[in-house]
């Protein structure tokens, strides 16, 4: 069932942003804000900017224009989990300390793990169904398995506003409802959530807002009254606009939209 949205304010502001990405203008004139407490999917097409949009939340990426202002939260709050496929998994760690990285900012880089922390570390596992992986080395599991470690950590990191970009993708449907399970009990315990995903049975079950970008905003609010036949095409035919345009440099892109 979607949950229902409860009375909230604005804890992140966009006005008039425009975000580079590689040399490339990857996000136009985004304007809206973000009220805590939300559930949000981001949906677009491939090279739309959802990425771009959570890595600069994030901190990661500036704004070359306009701005985006955060209201009650700080960069400690933000907690960002990027796709599989740009984190590196050869590196050599337990599923253990993958976890316990969610407490860095709590008790520091060589913070003792004993006590409650070894403590949170084993119900944040209890809780995605690793009891039994504890000290299983990181390239030993399976991209479902790993996927609910990153979850484990994110679930003892404590942020108030949660980025998860394409959490969901190559994994299997039982890892999924899981995980939703773990994102819904975040999002009744006030967190605020934004998932990037191309799911749109998932965003239909789930999900109570919706944000479509291709670049710019196309539609922004409610799930039933963004994910119409009618904002999907402006979505797809936008994007193509876009791609037939890349060779512009992109302050020149800009005067010809």
């Amino acid at each position: 069932m979607k949950q229902k949205l409860s009375p909230s304010f604005p804890i992140v502001s966009f006005t008039h942003m425009s975000v580079k990405y590689r040399d490339q203008l990857a996000l136009q004139d985004i304007n809206g804000h973000i009220n805590s407490g939300s559930l949000t999917a981001i949906l677009g097409p491939n090279g739309g900017g959802k990425s771009t949009l959570l890595k600069t939340l994030s901190g990661f990426l500036k704004p070359f224009r306009g701005s985006v202002k955060y209201q009650g939260i700080n960069a400690r709050q933000i907690a960002y989990l990027p796709q599989q496929a740009d984190i590196d998994r050869s590196f050599p760690l337990t599923v253990r300390e993958v976890v316990a990285m969610g407490l860095t900012q709590e008790r520091g880089f060589l913070g003792d793990l004993e006590g409650i922390y070894e403590k949170n570390i084993r119900e944040a596992l209890a809780q995605v169904g690793l009891t039994q992986h504890f000290n299983r080395s990181l390239h030993t599991l399976s991209g479902g398995q790993f996927q609910r470690a990153l979850f484990a950590r994110l679930s003892i990191q404590k942020s108030d506003l949660i980025l998860l970009d394409e959490p969901f993708s190559a994994i299997d449907h039982a890892t999924i409802e899981d995980l939703m399970k773990l994102v819904l009990n975040w999002h009744q315990g006030g967190k605020t959530i934004l998932i990037v995903t191309h799911d749109l049975e998932l965003i239909k079950r789930y999900f109570p807002e919706t944000l479509l970008l291709a670049k710019k905003v196309i539609a922004w609010g409610s799930t039933s009254e963004v994910l119409t036949l009618d904002n999907l095409r402006k979505a797809k035919k936008l994007s193509c606009d876009w791609e037939n345009r890349l060779e512009l440099e992109p302050d020149e892109f800009l005067t010809t939209l």
